[in-house]
């Protein structure tokens, strides 16, 4: 997901490699920051892979900055990216956000509708964190009060935003 995030803020623009952690630190939230040890060879493997551009320019100080920009290559890449998301990026909360997060920038909206809709599919499957055997346990099955906690929170997650995937979806006409 990091290097999609990478893909869609570069597409509104160039960027400093620390404007572009900043950016994603704060989509991904305070509770995964982006390291350099994680960023920097990300960045490498897509301007290694044609995806990006780094150009060089003076710094405020004496340090030279690095200017980071998205190819074409890069945009065809991202726009693929959005178009076909795979299935952990459609089933995992936090990378379904991110492409959410950019979902926008793909131009058909009937592309946009397919992976809304993939994602309410996905929201309508039986799911649960805790089993007996093979069937799932609700928050009224469930005697721990943390546990029981965890289903009743993940069931008001879910219910809203399968509300809002259908209202989205709704305006297809």
């Amino acid at each position: 997901m990091l290097e999609l995030a990478i893909l869609g803020f570069l597409a509104e623009g160039p960027l400093h490699g620390y404007q572009l952690r900043r950016r994603i630190a704060q989509l991904s939230g305070h509770t995964r920051p982006v390291s350099d040890g994680s960023l920097y060879p990300a960045i490498n493997r897509l301007v290694a892979s044609g995806l990006l551009d780094r150009r060089a320019e003076p710094g405020v100080s004496a340090a030279r900055r690095h200017t980071l920009s998205l190819t074409g290559a890069g945009r065809a890449e991202l726009l693929c990216r959005l178009r076909e998301p795979d299935r952990l990026d459609i089933g995992d909360s936090t990378r379904f956000f991110t492409v959410l997060a950019f979902l926008s920038l793909l131009p058909d909206v009937a592309d946009q509708h397919a992976v809304l809709r993939r994602r309410l599919d996905f929201l309508d499957e039986p799911a649960s964190f805790f089993h007996d055997g093979d069937r799932p346990l609700t928050a009224e099955e469930v005697d721990d009060p943390y546990r029981r906690g965890m289903l009743l929170l993940a069931r008001a997650s879910s219910r809203a935003e399968r509300a809002w995937l259908r209202e989205v979806l709704g305006a297809e006409g």
